[in-house]
């Protein structure tokens, strides 16, 4: 699938999405292909995520930094829930926590970049 917008966000930009993995904008110009991705208004990082079960605030450490209205948080091709203690932690230091499938973290990420909102995102892959 593709991704467009009418207005371009700052930063990496999911342009679209498949079995191979997430295809990402880069702000220097140059295209990345991630199967799983760590995301801030400034970065697009390959990631080697935990099972879901065992997410936790040291694999999300990358994208940590910096002020933070809310992270997004891709499952992977079907919605599942974060860990428990893993939103606690988050929402104790002021951070939300939005769990969704990947694709629809992928498209958010977009809408909401482009909006100026200070998030970060951890897609897990589209497939096991």
């Amino acid at each position: 699938m593709r991704v467009d917008r009418d207005r371009p966000a700052a930063g990496p930009l999911v342009r679209g999405f498949g079995a191979g993995g997430f295809k990402v904008d880069a702000p220097d110009g140059t295209m990345g292909v991630y199967p799983a991705l760590l995301l801030t208004a400034t970065r697009a990082d390959g990631w080697s995520p935990p099972a879901l079960a065992a997410l936790d605030e040291a694999a999300l450490a990358p994208i940590l930094a910096g002020p933070l209205e809310f992270i997004l948080i891709g499952t992977g091709a079907e919605l599942r829930r974060a860990p428990r203690t893993l939103v606690a932690a988050l929402e104790a230091r002021g951070i939300g926590v939005e769990t969704m499938d990947s694709r629809a973290a992928a498209r958010a990420w977009g809408i909401l970049r482009a909006e100026d909102r200070q998030i970060a995102a951890a897609l897990y892959p589209l497939e096991a």
